[in-house]
Parts: C-alpha cells; structure tokens; sequence
C-alpha cells in the first residue's frame, strides 16, 4: 500500500516521519498529474503548492486549526491528504468534487474560495470570530504573489495591522520573484528569526531597553531601526513590517525541514505573521515546469508528453479567438482602440494584440475594479478601451462600471468573456448574472452574439459607439458561420428574425439562439411553425419588432443562459406589460435562482433545462400538447 493511500486525515500526515515526507510529495504529484491529465484542471499552482502544503498538514492540528486557500486552485493536494483521494478522479466532473476549496465539501476546507484575493479578509474575520468565543486555534492563509495585485487583500493586510490579532498569512511567491534573496542567508535568518526563544529574548529586551529612565525609549527606537535596517538588507519584509506583520523569509517552500521548523516556530502566534515562501510552478513535472502559464488552467493532456490529447485542431475558432483577431484588426485602423485586461491576456485573447501594439496594451494585474477606473480615464481622454474580463470577474467592479464609467457615460467597451455556463469550474466561475447587474445601469448598452460573425460585428458596432456598451460572449468555439471580411456595424437595438412561423414566437439572446432554432427544426417536424427572433440586445429591446410580432403571435417562449431574475426574458415582460400585452402567453427559459454547480457545459444545460430539449417541451407544454418524457 501507497503512503498516499494510508492517508485518510490530516492526523495521518503527522504520524509520519519526516524521512517519509518526500516520498509521499512525489505520490501526491503523481496522483495529482494522473487526474488533471484526465479531466483538466489547475495543474502548475497545485503541484508547485506540495511540500507547503504537506508541512501545514505536519505541523498544524486541522480542522481545529483553520486553513484557508486564496482562490484555491493550489489545494489539490491538500484534498487528497484531508480524505478526498478515492474520489479524486472525480475532480470537477458532474456531482464530482470541485477544483476549490469548498465548505461544503470538507470541514478542512475553511472557506469557500474561487475568486482572488481574499483569503486575509476571510481569515481575519475567522480569526476575530475565534477570539469572541475563547478559541486559540491557529487561522492560516495562503495566498500567491499574483493575489496581492488586488485591493481587498491590501485592506485586508491593512485592518490585520491595525487589530494585531495573532494569525498567519504565508506568502506563496511562485511567479512575481518578489526578491532575489532566496539564498541560504535568507532562509538560516528567517527560521532564526522565528524562533520562539529569540521572539522572546526580543521582546524582554526591548522592555530592559525601555526601562532606563528618560532615554529608554530612545535607546528601543535605535535598537528596532537597526534591526529593520538589517531586516530589509537581507529579505523584502519592510512593506509588510509596515502593516504590523512580523515577517519571515523568503525561505525555499520545496525544503521540508525548513518549512516545518519556521512552522513549528511561528505558530500560536500573539501578533500577525506573514510568512514568505518562494516555489515554483509546476514543480516535478518538466512541461509544466517549462510552461507554467499554459498549465495553469489546462484541458485533457498526454502525460509522456504534457500536448493535448485533441486528435485533430478544431478548424471552428472560439469566441475569444474571433474576439482577439477582431482585435487586432480594427487596432490597425484606430489608433485610439487600447485593451485592458486584468491578469488574464491568454484566457481573453489578447496575447497577439499585447505583441503587436505594446504601447497600447495593459495589463493591470488581478485587479478588476482598477481596471475598470483605468479604462474610464484613458477612454475621458480620447481613447477607446476595450476591457476584456470573464463575467464572472467583472462582478467584482460593479460599482466601477456604475459610479466610474457610466454616469459620465465614458466610451467604454466591455467585452465579457464566459458569459453563461462556463463548466468544470462551477458556480464561483459561471457567468450568470451580467444581463441582470448591467442592464439596471443607466447609459449602458448590453448585446450578445448568436455567432462568430456576430461578434465581429458587434465589436464593429461597440468601436463606433459613443457611450459605455457591453458585449457579452460564451466560452468554446463558434457556431463555424463564414465571417464578413469586413463585418458591418449593428444598428444599437435592432433585432432580426432568424425564422419566420406564425404558431409559436420565440425570443433568445446570445448561443440560446442556435438551441431555439434547432428547436424550431424539430417543432416544424410537428407541424408547429416556429419564429425565432435573435433579439441581439438585453438593452436597449428592439420594441417595434417584438411589440410587432406579439401581437400576432400569442405565445411567446423567451430564452436565456443567465438567471431569470432580473435578466432578458424580464426586460421582455416588462415591455409586453407596459405596452397593456398583458394577454399574450410567455413562458421564460433560464437558470432558476440557483447557484450552478461544476459540470461539463453540455450536462449542465441539459439539467438545469436551458437547452434544445428544454425548448421544445415548452413550446409543446405552452400549445398544449404532451412534452417528451
């Protein structure tokens, strides 16, 4: 038997010895690359998160001690040591366990996390809820370098400082190198520095110093800047110093003796600590090793060779690659076109556009809210910035969008990748809510593409557009429709029928169209005439078209990847009801109020009823005849 497969609670890990530590880190490695190799996943965080996670496990008493992951890819280790390891080959697959952490999942996971940047937020509050009631247990969070580009982490540490409460934040540093000192110096004075004795010899010795009269405090003063001085020649601590971290390292986070003994050292601490550990992405598996970037978030691979296991090259391209060529393309005839991404130029297609027009590509890092800000100032001078984030982040600059680019309505584009069910991320990663928190917003123009030449062409039409316009589009490829060599702009609120049939009307946006009218196709099978309108617009509705067409077809079946409340089958019926078409009969397909969970996109539309399928039962259920069983 494996060692890995003795392990069925963090308790297991600490009855090993440390001799055997190493070998069971290369087990976890190889359990780990055998399962994302299947299903996909966050391969390059998790494996180069091993040892550090192996040493909290050895040194910490969790789940009484509580372990919080900031976003929690990394932690695919940590779920195979905390009883998860016979069903880790179902990793975010349907009803499968999810690729975060996830409370619901275990009582080791101690937050439900996906998003950057806020695991000190969560920690500090754990922490204080912890202190009410008497319990001394250890809060640890780890976050990675590229987290502390956002804000919140910043008002987290902020806060920490000014409570002072005893909890531990380390530092993964796999990517940024925030310092060269990284050497043996570093790393002996970090674990000296942290040991309990010396804290304490340091604390009494400040006291002694503060006790002579009249120049004690002088004396403490020199003595601590002599120290910070020292500090800050041999390790990058002093910006967390100046939040009232005692900080540590940086100290190799593939070293398990020292992991382990400036853990051991610096737990149950009085003050906050900030621990800072440099590794390296995809540490054991030489492609991830050599392309960190692309195995951070990677489909289904060869293990021998790390290449995707994809028999041929879909000739189909996504949205995101039509998105970006688009790009590029109107870049080279408007100089004042710039993009704006936020740490995220592979996943929105930017990576060509950032080659060829350096000067006018930005990258602000995982910080959603900046971004947005950012891009109303450049777009208030002139420019055209195109802000490309998944939808799922951009909740994150809700108030930006509002308060920064809307009331001034600044001609800002926002292009909304993974708009709808994105997949084996689940509910922290869909993009359900967008039609519902943009179209509230005054100003604010919000469209979506049935197809790739639709894109083009709304991204034509957003370039020419005065005012803040929104352009929502889904992960994975196209629909494989020929696209304009040179795609003509859309009138802003012009729908147009897709398909003409007087029995049933039926209303969609964005890929729902392509379900709605092959859904059509099987209803004319039935001899039921179905008119498809691809409405283009949640904001603002073409009225006359659909004021038109309802009020010769009663029954109407809207239809939506999005949630129903708030979103564009309600802006449908708000318009029927203030125009007194009360008595037309609508049914409205969407998601429930509901939080979707992790899945293929295929499985997931099928159950959560907004597919072909779902399409045609209504429309049988709204005509009165009996829908497929």
């Amino acid at each position: 038997m494996s060692l890995l497969e003795q392990i069925k609670t963090s308790r297991d890990v600490k009855a090993l010895s440390r001799d055997q530590l190493p070998d069971l880190a290369k087990e976890l490695r190889s359990r780990i690359i055998e399962v994302v190799s299947k299903n996909g996943g966050h391969l390059a965080s998790s494996l180069g998160a091993v040892e550090l996670t192996l040493a909290i496990h050895y040194v910490f008493d969790l789940p009484q001690d509580t372990l919080i992951w900031d976003v929690g890819h990394q932690s695919y280790a940590h779920k195979l040591l905390t009883g998860r390891n016979e069903l880790f080959d179902t990793l975010r697959q349907y009803k499968g366990i999810s690729g975060f952490s996830k409370i619901k999942e275990s009582p080791y996971d101690g937050f439900t996390v996906g998003h950057s940047s806020t695991s000190i937020s969560a920690a500090l509050g754990i922490r204080s809820a912890k202190g009410l009631i008497q319990d001394n247990s250890d809060v640890i969070s780890v976050i990675g370098d590229g987290s502390l580009t956002a804000g919140i982490a910043y008002e987290g540490l902020n806060q920490t400082g000014d409570l002072k409460p005893g909890m531990i934040v380390i530092l993964n540093d796999n990517d940024m190198s925030i310092s060269a000192n990284v050497g043996a110096l570093s790393s002996y004075l970090s674990r000296t520095f942290s040991s309990k004795t010396l804290q304490n010899m340091r604390n009494q010795f400040g006291s002694f110093l503060k006790s002579f009269p009249k120049i004690g405090d002088d004396m403490y003063g020199l003595a601590k800047r002599w120290e910070d001085s020292f500090k800050t020649f041999v390790t990058p601590g002093m910006l967390f110093e100046a939040f009232n971290f005692d900080y540590f390292g940086p100290i190799n986070g593939h070293n398990l003796d020292h992991l382990i003994d400036i853990l051991t050292n610096i737990r149950h601490p009085d003050s906050p600590v900030l621990l800072h550990v440099t590794t390296q992405k995809g540490k054991g598996y030489g492609p991830a090793e050599k392309n960190p970037v692309y195995f951070h978030g990677v489909g289904c691979f060869a293990v021998e060779t790390g290449k995707s296991d994809k028999k041929a090259k879909d000739k189909v391209p996504t949205y995101t690659e039509v998105f970006g060529d688009h790009m590029i393309r109107l870049a080279k005839k408007d100089e004042r076109i710039v993009a704006v991404t936020a740490a995220m130029p592979e996943g929105t297609g930017l990576t060509r556009f950032a080659r060829e027009f350096e000067n006018r590509f930005f990258d602000v890092g995982i910080a959603e809210q900046h971004a947005v800000t950012f891009s109303a100032g450049l777009a208030s001078r002139g420019l055209k910035p195109v802000v490309a984030i998944y939808s799922t982040f951009l909740q994150r600059a809700y108030d930006q969008i509002l308060h920064d680019v809307c009331i001034d309505a600044h001609p800002v584009i926002f292009a909304i990748d993974r708009g709808g069910i994105v997949g084996e991320d689940g509910p922290t990663h869909h993009g359900l809510f967008d039609y519902a928190y943009l179209r509230s917003i005054p100003n604010m123009v919000v469209m979506a593409p049935s197809n790739e030449n639709e894109l083009a062409r709304m991204l034509q039409t957003a370039v020419n557009h005065p005012g803040p316009i929104a352009m929502r589009y889904p992960r994975g490829k196209g629909e494989g429709v020929k696209i304009e060599e040179n795609p003509s702009p859309i009138e802003i609120g012009k729908a147009r029928m897709a398909k003409e049939g007087q029995d049933l009307l039926i209303i969609a946006i964005g890929r729902s169209v392509n379900d709605a009218l092959e859904a059509a196709r099987i209803l004319e099978e039935e001899n039921i005439r179905v008119s498809v309108m691809d409405a283009r617009f949640v904001k603002p509705l073409d009225e006359s078209l659909i004021l038109e067409r309802a009020g010769k077809i009663k029954r109407i079946i809207t239809v939506e990847e999005h949630v129903l409340d708030g979103g564009f089958g309600s802006a449908v019926l708000e318009l029927l009801f203030d125009r007194n078409l009360g008595q037309v009969q609508v049914k409205r397909i969407g998601i429930e109020n509901c939080f979707v969970e992790h899945g293929s996109q295929a499985v997931l539309r099928r159950d959560y009823h907004i597919d072909t399928t779902a399409i045609v039962n209504e429309a049988r259920a709204l005509l009165g005849k009996e829908p497929d069983a």
